[in-house]
């Protein structure tokens, strides 16, 4: 059997799962909006605020850290490594893909929660219109960008191929 047939039911897997990430990103903006309304992160919530600090700007955006995003942030961390654990098989490449889909839903769920929230919708989504993310590129949060380049390079690891030459090796 060929490299690349061996490859193609792992990327036809990638791929559902891939959407299956996108449908849960969807389904917990929505939740989400349920519980902040327009009111977001957790501005209105009943949950502690670190609202400055050097960590937080160097490895939260400088956003607030509040107890609503570290237990919602790691309750998701968990879920999307649950598959690993009740199966008991941890291999880089499962634990890639499982940190390539929270990346991926992260990205697409905050995005969501912006374009499906009446409160904001595409005309607010600009740096004007949401103060706590603010760092922009190209339209979007800096975030996004970081969280699809995570996602991009922990994909591409996943699905190299094994075994093949490297760039020296071809000469």
């Amino acid at each position: 059997m060929t490299s690349s047939a061996i490859g193609q039911p792992r990327l036809r897997h990638t791929l559902v799962y891939l959407a299956w990430v996108l449908v849960m990103a969807f389904f917990f903006a929505k939740v989400e909006i349920q519980i902040e309304g327009g009111a977001g992160w957790a501005a209105s919530l009943p949950t502690w605020r670190i609202e400055h600090s050097l960590w937080l700007d160097i490895f939260w955006g400088g956003r607030p850290m509040t107890g609503y995003h570290a237990w919602v942030f790691s309750f998701m961390a968990l879920a999307f490594l649950s598959p690993l654990a009740f199966n008991g098989r941890w291999t880089l490449r499962d634990l890639g893909l499982a940190l390539a889909g929270l990346s991926l839903f992260w990205v697409c769920e905050d995005g969501l929660w912006f374009l499906l929230n009446p409160a904001y919708g595409w005309e607010r989504f600009n740096p004007a219109g949401i103060a706590w993310h603010k760092r922009w590129l190209w339209g979007l949060p800096v975030d996004y960008w970081s969280g699809l380049v995570v996602t991009a390079v922990l994909l591409a690891l996943r699905h190299r191929r094994r075994g093949a030459p490297r760039d020296h090796e071809l000469r």
